[in-house]
């Protein structure tokens, strides 16, 4: 089956402060298209006291025929409130909550940081799937640093992450990281419900981010490879953009529909 498509909010960040700017960018990422949404770094939602609730984002969500097919939450949280967390998932109807990085207290062990992040995660990863909800992990470019002649730091990942460990692949950092992502995106078949795609462009001498389609990205033999390795979204995050971001994710949105056709 071809993956389906969703925008991740950290993409419009700005305009998600208030609740009437939730309302207004949800309303556009419908009109735009898009079915989904991946919530991340939402301001109306964070803080003590958040101006939304998952269960009013879960209306202006349904109000606009928009479902939440993941989330962006830490890991402090994740560990350390689990139960809150379930709540918070199954109030937006939304099985599939994934880390933006590795805590910084195993990022400066190396190699052993990575295999002690999956011996701990391990039981929060089971606590969240006793509630239906699958845990991921999003990539960088930085794991992908070499260790000797073992390979990457993330193949630790790869090769001893169980099942349940799922890898929220981002693309772009991983040809950032110099690395064929086609061939890790084979690496991780069957792990891989969500995808991050954004393109890579050259201005001069420096690689930016940009919309799908307008960069460097071998999409021909990628895309189809998202779907040979069961991807069930893919989800555009551009993290900066040079014009205005729903422009952006039209943009992206068009190409990824003509690639339907294109590269199937």
């Amino acid at each position: 089956m071809k993956p389906q498509l969703a925008v991740q909010t950290y993409t419009i960040r700005e305009f998600t402060r208030t609740r009437l700017d939730l309302e207004e960018s949800f309303a556009k990422i419908a009109m735009l298209g898009y079915p989904a949404v991946q919530l991340s770094a939402v301001g109306a939602m964070c803080g003590d006291t958040p101006k939304v609730s998952p269960e009013l984002a879960r209306k202006i969500l349904d109000a606009n025929g928009l479902q939440c097919i993941a989330t962006h939450r830490s890991w402090e949280s994740l560990a350390g409130s689990t139960s809150k967390e379930i709540d918070f998932h199954q109030a937006l109807g939304c099985d599939f909550a994934a880390i933006g990085g590795l805590p910084g207290g195993y990022q400066s062990r190396g190699k052993a940081g990575f295999e002690d992040f999956l011996r701990d995660s391990a039981p929060v990863i089971a606590e969240l799937k006793s509630a239906g909800i699958r845990f991921g992990y999003h990539n960088h470019a930085w794991e992908f640093e070499r260790v000797g002649m073992a390979g990457t730091l993330f193949d630790t990942f790869i090769e001893d992450g169980s099942p349940d460990f799922l890898l929220e692949l981002d693309l772009y950092w991983v040809s950032h990281a110099g690395v064929n992502p086609e061939r890790v995106v084979e690496r991780c078949a069957g792990r891989m419900p969500v995808i991050h795609v954004k393109d890579k462009e050259m201005l001069g001498s420096e690689p930016i981010m940009a919309p799908m389609g307008e960069g460097n990205l071998d999409w021909a033999h990628l895309l189809p490879a998202c779907a040979a390795a069961g991807a069930q979204w893919l989800t555009v995050e551009q993290d900066e953009c040079r014009r205005d971001p729903f422009d952006c994710l039209r943009s992206s949105l068009e190409f990824l529909r003509r690639a339907e056709q294109e590269f199937a």
